[in-house]
């Protein structure tokens, strides 16, 4: 389920709108007082900015200084394609050039300015974050995946050079094998975590929690995060 309490993070999001090409994607930014590194979320099949799993992990990514930003990879007419057909939620390098553009958007902002990235990617969309972190491997600075197929990102993955956190549930027993292989071929600072008691989604209780926690870690790491402490795992409900 997902976790009942609220986090607190001083109603610093924002909706926005991202050039992306010949289209427009909404978006949520959130941006904590003197953030030094911003997550960029990829969702998966058949989700959008509107995850509460994925808003609940930047929730707790904000609560640690660290600015988010959540954002439909599809645009509201592909979605009612995507939704009948399923068929772009699957093409990776669509959602990878998508991410990238996204990226291009923030980069550009003049608050942005020395400011690290890293991407977040849930099931086919950390797939589409991998491939997006090996074109951009000069801008993007760590990569998580959630119950991700990384798989799905083939031969980009060997190019990846950001530090690379795959987590999966201990109880999606295919989804572990696909990870294994990915990570085997990442040439990355790379780890592979399995969170017990977990199915693909995380829906028990206390793991997603775990998944935050991990997450704000890695991201802390790697985005240069200074003066803030290393989350401590949540009790298990």
């Amino acid at each position: 389920m997902i976790p009942g309490r609220k986090v607190q993070t001083d109603g610093i999001e924002s909706e926005i709108l991202i050039d992306a090409g010949t289209v427009e994607l909404e978006g949520t930014l959130g941006i904590p007082k003197e953030a030094s590194g911003i997550v960029l979320f990829a969702h998966g099949s058949g989700s959008s900015r509107h995850s509460p799993r994925n808003r609940y992990v930047a929730q707790v990514l904000q609560s640690q200084g660290i600015g988010t930003l959540l954002f439909d990879l599809l645009t509201r007419e592909e979605e009612s394609i995507d939704e009948f057909s399923g068929e772009i939620r699957f093409d990776i390098p669509y959602l990878a050039n998508r991410l990238m553009d996204a990226t291009r958007w923030l980069v550009q902002r003049p608050d942005m300015q020395r400011i690290k990235l890293g991407y977040f990617g849930a099931s086919t969309g950390a797939a589409a974050a991998l491939v997006a972190a090996a074109e951009m491997h000069d801008v993007i600075a760590a990569v998580v995946s959630r119950g991700g197929r990384p798989d799905l990102a083939g031969d980009a993955l060997s190019f990846v050079r950001a530090p690379t956190l795959l987590i999966v549930g201990g109880d999606d027993e295919p989804v572990i094998g696909m990870n294994r292989e990915a990570l085997a071929k990442l040439r990355c600072n790379k780890e592979l975590v399995i969170v017990p008691g977990a199915t693909h989604l995380f829906e028990e209780p206390g793991t997603l929690e775990e998944v935050a926690r991990l997450a704000a870690n890695w991201f802390i790491q790697y985005l240069a995060m200074t003066g803030k402490r290393s989350v401590r795992a949540s009790a298990r409900q």
